[in-house]
C-alpha cells in the first residue's frame, strides 16, 4: 500500500477498511506506468526503458572515487555546505538589487513586472575605427590555397592528419591533395570540381580524402591551430582563453540525409542541418558538431567543453536562449564551471528564494516560489555521480540529457537537477541585473561567434551554400573541415595583423592597447577563396577545330 497516492485512497479502501481489488489493480498498473515513463522502474535489456544508472559510473567505482572526483570538480562533497554558500551569494545579490532597484533607470518595476532596458551599443572611439581600416590596407591579398599552406608551415596541422592505419604521415604529394580536399569540402565544392579546377587526379583526391581526413584525425589538426592561436600575443588582447560561447549555424541540405530535418522558418520547403560550434574568446573555434536543427541547442552545449583537448582552459561559457535550461545550469555548476547565457525575455523568468526570513520590499512581487532544499540534498550524491560520469567521459552530456528528457514523466533525479538549476539560474539573473559590465561581456563574446559565422558562410560559398552530403560521417567531415579552414583564416589574420601593428608603430603611428582589444581577426575581404581564372587568348584564337568530345 505504500506506493498508493492519497488521491486513490477513497477508491481503494472503503469505509469498512476493505480493499477494492479492481481499483487496487488499476492503481498499481497506473503507478507502474508512471514510474516506467519516469525511469524510476526499468526493464532489463531494454533501450527505451533502460535503467538510467546504466549511463553512470558503477556504484562500487563511484564510492572509491567520490572524494577524488569532488576535488577534480572543485565541488563540495557535502550538499548542505554547498547550499549554504549559494544562499549567502543569493542573499548578497538580492540585497544589492533591492537597494538599487528604486533609483535604477535600467532595471525597474512597472505594474509589478520587471522591466530591463536594452543596453545601448558601445560607442567605440574613432581611433579604433581608423585603426581597423589602416590595418585592412596593410594586410596582403592572399589566395585561400596560399593561406592554408602558410598556416600549416607555422602550426604543422597536416602532420596530425595521419593515415587511417596509423603508419604514415603525409608526403609532399599527399599534402597537396590534402590541402585540395580540405578546401573542396570546407567550401562545399566537392572533390570532382576541385580535381578539375586544380588539375589533380580525382581518384587520388578521393583516396587521400578517405584515408587521411578521418573523423579522429581532423580534430587533432584543429587543436594544433587553436593552440598556435592561443600562444599569439595579439590573441591575449581579446581574451585569456577562459571564456567561450556556442551557437548553431543552419545549412540547407539538397540531398537525402538522415540528419536533415524540415524547419520552414529557416529552410522553407526544404530540409537542413545545424553545424554547432564552440568559440573561444580568442576567436578560435575549438569544437564543432552536426546536430538536428529541431533539437534544442541546450542538449549539446556541454559536449564541446567536456571534449576540449586544446590548451584553452574554459571556465565560463555563454549561449543564447536556445542553449539554456535549468538542468544545464545545474550540470555546469556541478562540473565546476560558470554558465552565463544571454536569455531573451529575461523579465519573464521565475526567481526563487531559499528562505523567507529576510524580506526584500522592492522584490517581493518577483518571487515565484521557494527552493526545495530537501529535494536537492536527498539526491546530492546522485548529482555528484552524474557530474563525475560526465567529467570522466563515462557518458556524453547530450546522450544523458537526451535520455532524461525522453522520459514522459520526470524522475527524481531530473527534478533534483531542475531544482538545483533554478537556484543557480536565479543567482545568475541577479548578477546579470546588478552588473552592466557583465552583460556587455556576455554580449561581446556572443558577437564573436556571430562574426565567425559570417566568415564560415563566406568560405562555404559553392552550390549556393547547400550541403550535398548524404552520409552522417560525410557531414561530420565537412563540419570539421570548415572549422579547420575557418581557424586557419583567423590565425593567418592574427599573425599578419600583429606584423601590421608593429610596422605602424615603427612608422610612429600611435596605437592604444584599448583599440587593439576591439579588433577582430575574422575579416576576409583580402582573401580569395575562388581560385584564379586564366585567359590564354593566343591559344584559343589559334584553335581551328572544335575541342574533341569526351569518350562516353
Amino acid at each position: 500500500m505504500k506506493f498508493i497516492p492519497a488521491k486513490w485512497d477513497e477508491y481503494i479502501v472503503n469505509q469498512k477498511g476493505q480493499i477494492a481489488r479492481r481499483y487496487y489493480e488499476l492503481c498499481l498498473l497506473w503507478e507502474l506506468r508512471t514510474a516506467l515513463r519516469a525511469g524510476n522502474v526499468w526493464l532489463l535489456n531494454s533501450r527505451r526503458y533502460a535503467n538510467p544508472e546504466s549511463y553512470l559510473l558503477p556504484q562500487d567505482q563511484w564510492f572509491q572515487m567520490r572524494l577524488e572526483i569532488c576535488q577534480l570538480l572543485q565541488t563540495a562533497p557535502d550538499g548542505t555546505q554547498q547550499l549554504q554558500q549559494l544562499q549567502t551569494e543569493l542573499e548578497e545579490q538580492l540585497s544589492q538589487l533591492n537597494q538599487t532597484l528604486k533609483n535604477n533607470d535600467k532595471v525597474r518595476l512597472e505594474d509589478g513586472k520587471l522591466v530591463l532596458s536594452p543596453l545601448k551599443a558601445e560607442e567605440l572611439p574613432e581611433s579604433r575605427k581608423i585603426l581597423q581600416k589602416v590595418i585592412g590596407t596593410r594586410l596582403p591579398w592572399v589566395d585561400l590555397t596560399q593561406l592554408l599552406i602558410e598556416v600549416d608551415k607555422w602550426t604543422g596541422f597536416s602532420r596530425r592528419l595521419i593515415h587511417a592505419e596509423g603508419n604514415s604521415q603525409p608526403t609532399q604529394e599527399a599534402r597537396i591533395y590534402l590541402y585540395a580536399a580540405l578546401i573542396a569540402i570546407a567550401c562545399n565544392m566537392g572533390l570532382y570540381a576541385m580535381a578539375k579546377a586544380a588539375d589533380l587526379s580525382y581518384d587520388r583526391l578521393v583516396w587521400y580524402t578517405n584515408w587521411y581526413l578521418q573523423e579522429d584525425a581532423l580534430p587533432d589538426a584543429i587543436n594544433a591551430i587553436v593552440n598556435f592561436q592561443y600562444h599569439q600575443p595579439l590573441s591575449h588582447y581579446w581574451g585569456g582563453g577562459n571564456l567561450s560561447s556556442s551557437d548553431g549555424q543552419r545549412f540547407p541540405v539538397a540531398v537525402k540525409n538522415r540528419q536533415a530535418v524540415a524547419l520552414p522558418r529557416y529552410f522553407g520547403y526544404g530540409r537542413g542541418v545545424t553545424f554547432y560550434t564552440w568559440t573561444s574568446d580568442q576567436h578560435s573555434q575549438y569544437r564543432d558538431k552536426v546536430i538536428p536543427s529541431t533539437v534544442r541547442d541546450a542538449t549539446y552545449v556541454l559536449d564541446g567543453i567536456l571534449d576540449n583537448e586544446t590548451e584553452l582552459a574554459i571556465l565560463e561559457h555563454t549561449t543564447d536562449t536556445a542553449g539554456f535550461t535549468e538542468v544545464v545550469f545545474a550540470l555546469f555548476a556541478l562540473l565546476g564551471l560558470q554558465f552565463s547565457p544571454r536569455i531573451r525575455d529575461l523579465a519573464d523568468q521565475r526567481l526563487y528564494r531559499m528562505s523567507r526570513d529576510i524580506e526584500y520590499p522592492h522584490l517581493e512581487l518577483l518571487f515565484k516560489g521557494k527552493i526545495n532544499q530537501n529535494m536537492i540534498l536527498e539526491r546530492w550524491d546522485d548529482l555528484l555521480r552524474v557530474a563525475g560520469s560526465l567529467k570522466l567521459g563515462w557518458v556524453t552530456a547530450s546522450l544523458f540529457i537526451g535520455k532524461l528528457q525522453s522520459f514522459e514523466q520526470k524522475n527524481a533525479l531530473f527534478r533534483a537537477l531542475q531544482e538545483y538549476g533554478r537556484l543557480l539560474k536565479t543567482i545568475f539573473i541577479l548578477r546579470y541585473l546588478n552588473n552592466e559590465d557583465y552583460q556587455r561581456r556576455i554580449g561581446r563574446q556572443l558577437n564573436k561567434g556571430e562574426r565567425l559565422h559570417d566568415l564560415r558562410r563566406f568560405l562555404c560559398f559553392a552550390n549556393q551554400g547547400q550541403i550535398r552530403r548524404r552520409q552522417d560521417e560525410d557531414l561530420t567531415s565537412q563540419s570539421h573541415c570548415l572549422t579547420l579552414v575557418t581557424n586557419a583564416v583567423v590565425t593567418w589574420n592574427t599573425v599578419y595583423m600583429t606584423a601590421a601593428i608593429e610596422q605602424l608603430r615603427r612608422e610612429g603611428y600611435q596605437i592604444q592597447d584599448e583599440d587593439i582589444t576591439h579588433l577582430s581577426p575574422t575579416r576576409h575581404e583580402h582573401i580569395n577563396p575562388h581560385g584564379k581564372y586564366k585567359f590564354d587568348i593566343d591559344v584559343e584564337l589559334r584553335r581551328k577545330a572544335l575541342r574533341p568530345l569526351r569518350e562516353g
